[in-house]
């Protein structure tokens, strides 16, 4: 089992609890003990496209993790909360509700290279300890500003209001950096045309270069564990490749790259690239640097 489940996970379900149900069913489906990891967290509120990777493709989860996500999200304006989305308790609160045409005027402040201040409800850790756990205690916590990217930020659902009347909320669509905190990003909105707010959903529509057209549903998975046929619920591991070419290997190269060795001579643009064998099989992520291949991860198959 080298390759991939992408989960469309459910609300209420957190990235670990996905990753256990994983190897729960692949136990039932009697592979035995499979090393299994995910490619990126995903909010126990949050639903949508959860890379999990299995066996060999667990190497790759490193760059799942660096890839860049796309989400759809509802602000709800009026109250914002304590952690940002529909669970805290509030902490402010505003008349305001803007129209559509000054929400897509501050958008554009919001797309490109920006600075974000992460929630002090998040994983990162401070002084050793998760910021949401310091918060829970009652703890202030001071975040500090991280500096991510907004590729694109468009506006998705309007309910079909005109430009000049009052929202209650909006749906947006965002594609951003590793990093980037969608909750941040509904409050900074929010705020910038003279309200505050809170996520009330948000959705993961993609993660590198998986979508929503290649997860399933949780019952899928759990019928894989009953039976189903793998090729219902598994990806190959060369699908979380597709966002990179492709390099044939001659059997000579490809037996150099399997041991680590520096192979030269290749006629290829520098860059990066994923090695395969007269087989079609994956041989290893490699660089290319003046005609030499270095091996930059390995895959054992």
């Amino acid at each position: 089992m080298n390759g991939w489940i992408i989960l469309d996970k459910p609300l209420g379900l957190g990235s670990t609890q996905a990753v256990g149900a994983v190897k729960r069913v692949c136990r039932e489906a009697g592979l035995g003990k499979v090393k299994v990891g995910h490619g990126g967290t995903l909010d126990p509120l949050a639903s949508g496209v959860l890379p999990i990777a299995l066996g060999e493709a667990t190497k790759l989860c490193g760059r799942m993790l660096d890839a860049s996500k796309v989400y759809d999200f509802t602000i709800m304006f009026g109250t914002e909360t304590a952690g940002l989305d529909a669970e805290g308790e509030a902490v402010a609160t505003s008349d305001v509700r803007p129209t559509l045409a000054e929400v897509e005027a501050v958008l554009p402040q919001f797309t490109g290279p920006i600075e974000q201040v992460p929630p002090a409800y998040s994983a990162i850790k401070i002084d050793g300890e998760r910021a949401y756990d310091r918060a829970r205690k009652g703890e202030t916590v001071e975040m500090k500003a991280r500096s991510v990217t907004v590729y694109a930020l468009s506006i998705r659902r309007d309910d079909g209001l005109g430009a000049s009347a009052r929202l209650g909320s909006i749906t947006l669509t965002a594609h951003v950096s590793k990093g980037t905190y969608i909750r941040s990003l509904a409050r900074d909105i929010a705020h910038a045309v003279g309200s505050v707010g809170h996520v009330t959903m948000l959705r993961r529509t993609k993660a590198g270069p998986f979508d929503l057209s290649q997860a399933i549903s949780l019952d899928k998975l759990n019928a894989f564990g009953q039976g189903a046929a793998q090729s219902e619920v598994f990806l190959p591991l060369e699908a979380g490749l597709v966002d990179i070419l492709a390099l044939n290997l001659s059997p000579e190269a490809a037996g150099a790259i399997r041991q680590g060795r520096v192979w030269t001579g290749v006629s290829a643009d520098d860059g990066l690239y994923w090695g395969r064998d007269s087989e079609m099989r994956p041989v290893a992520l490699i660089e290319v640097l003046a005609g030499t291949l270095k091996v930059v991860r390995g895959f054992n198959l």
